[in-house]
């Protein structure tokens, strides 16, 4: 799920422009922190788009939140009575003595009895990517058989109909892709049975009518290793029944290691995906449960809210390159992609191109895009106090109005709210006094010490630092700074200026009145960013 939040940004900051994006959220666990957290997020990056005629708002260009993001939910259900085990799903006890007996020596073959069987689902499937993969197909093609019957449908399996459908509507022109770890349990559980799931959900429900034709629909996944350590559960926690089954991640290694040999071999992931991008964390795995003061493991529900890492906007931007890309899906079998980083010193040196590439000017055009929403973030939070609960983006619209730039004045409270809290998602706030990082200072904190895209003084966390910070000056390539002016005018009393020469443009597709607002700045700070991207 943390993959899909840094997806997510990325269409905040500007790297889809044109595009209408169907999210899946696929999960066990109903009530995960991270699928709270992303789906949250999501919501949240719609009301900014939506309008008073179109709910999600329409595709832009260039300019901030371009793309609409149409999002489903699909879990599968283990909370219910009978659901809980795989022991009760399968109902290996049921039927003839004959049948009982033959069930339950193909489940003793392959799943422990007195754990893998027993152990609560509802926390998803604890690193047992075996007993995943039979149930997360299992769950989707139930969600088929209830549809096609026309009964018991629950919530989640309509929206997994909507999702589908668009896939069957796009046909040859599909392309789908994939956020899954292979070292855990739901993600690793998911990659192999993806698309034969959705391919035999669509002959199901249409009754044999239609399907899904692999040499046509484009399948994308990312083969995310091992890149974070938690708790090692102890002997207390796996005295229950339904805790007797907890992922260790001291095995994650191993666990990569296999999966790795898999993907490599198996003809149906060969035949099912286009591309796979290899993707890790080829130093000591970062610990996630430093806060976790007990020794017991975080299995799954609300409290898994983990921070987030820079090998998950890798698979973020592998995702970019899969939509954007023209070549490379003809090949009869996967095509396997990985790329190195500059690494000095016992750490990494992230520049722009690595995430990207340099073709097309990509590398430019991300770090222009990133750079300006991370300015604006700070214009937002720490210039004009969201971050410290003053009024953010409607102080700076008031300092419009009295730059004679009256236009925008009538964005709504409610609106400013939406986009303040965005930013705070993005990059920061304050708990009282306490600093709590956004996505892009964890991101950044999982690199330290080495390099990340912007200078460190870009990444102050007192509040004394932040209201000084200069928002002009966040590169460490002195030729993207804003110019000053001379000496008497600052970097950001220039962009004011150049916010009042400038104005949105018929190509940006912008309509309402928050949209020509965003697209509005994002062309000032382009322009104060000195980047030529033609």
């Amino acid at each position: 799920m943390r993959c899909l939040e840094s997806f997510t940004h990325l269409c905040a900051i500007g790297m889809f422009d044109n595009q209408e994006i169907e999210v899946l959220t696929l999960d066990t666990d109903q009530t995960n922190g991270n699928k709270g957290r992303v789906e949250s997020l999501i919501d949240l990056y719609n009301r900014i788009k939506t309008s008073d005629n179109t709910i999600g708002g329409t595709p832009n260009a260039n300019t901030f939140f371009s793309a609409k993001l149409n999002l489903y939910k699909y879990y599968t259900n283990y909370s219910s009575v009978g659901r809980e085990s795989y022991k009760n799903i399968t109902k290996i006890s049921s039927g003839s003595p004959k049948e009982q007996k033959a069930n339950k020596l193909v489940s003793d073959l392959f799943l422990d009895n007195n754990s893998v069987q027993e152990f609560n689902l509802a926390h998803g499937y604890r690193a047992q990517t075996h007993l995943g993969s039979m149930l997360m197909y299992h769950g989707i093609i139930e969600a088929a058989r209830n549809l096609a019957k026309g009964k018991d449908v629950q919530i989640q399996e309509r929206e997994l109909e909507s999702f589908i459908s668009k896939l069957e509507k796009a046909a040859a022109n599909a392309r789908v892709f994939i956020f899954g770890s292979i070292f855990g349990g739901t993600g690793a559980s998911s990659i192999p049975v993806i698309p034969k799931a959705l391919q035999d959900f669509v002959k199901i429900r249409s009754g044999g009518t239609s399907s899904i034709d692999f040499t046509k629909a484009k399948f994308g996944s990312t083969l995310l290793t091992e890149y974070f350590t938690f708790n090692k559960p102890d002997d207390k926690q796996k005295q229950t029944k339904e805790d007797s089954v907890i992922a260790d991640s001291s095995f994650f290694p191993l666990n990569s290691q296999a999966a790795l040999q898999f993907y490599q071999s198996d003809p149906t992931v060969q035949k099912s995906y286009k591309i796979l991008y290899h993707i890790g964390w080829p130093i000591e795995s970062k610990k996630i449960d430093d806060e976790n003061s007990g020794h017991k493991t975080i299995t799954g529900g609300a409290t898994q809210k983990n921070p987030c890492h820079i090998t998950e906007l890798l698979c973020a931007c592998a995702a970019y390159d899969f939509f954007i890309r023209t070549d490379g899906f003809d090949n009869a079998k996967a095509s396997y992609l990985f790329k190195a980083v500059e690494f000095n010193n016992n750490s990494f040196n992230f520049s722009f191109n690595d995430f990207v590439g340099n073709k097309n000017k990509a590398g430019e055009t991300f770090a222009n895009r990133l750079g300006a929403f991370f300015s604006l973030a700070h214009i937002c939070l720490s210039k004009n106090g969201a971050a410290f609960g003053d009024n953010g983006i409607k102080g700076f619209i008031v300092q419009c109005q009295q730059a004679k730039l009256p236009q925008y004045c009538t964005i709504t409270d409610e609106e400013c709210v939406d986009i303040n809290n965005y930013f705070k998602l993005f990059a920061y706030t304050f708990d009282d006094r306490k600093f709590i990082s956004g996505w892009l200072y964890q991101v950044r904190n999982s690199v330290a010490p080495g390099e990340f895209l912007f200078s460190s003084n870009a990444f102050p966390s007192a509040i004394a630092e932040l209201k000084k910070v200069n928002v002009g000056e966040l590169f460490f390539d002195k030729k993207y700074h804003w110019p000053s002016g001379g000496i008497l005018s600052d970097s950001y009393n220039q962009f004011v200026k150049e916010l009042i020469k400038t104005s949105p443009k018929d190509e940006q597709k912008v309509n309402t009145t928050k949209e020509k607002f965003l697209a509005h700045i994002y062309n000032a700070i382009t322009i104060s960013q000195n980047f030529n991207l033609n």
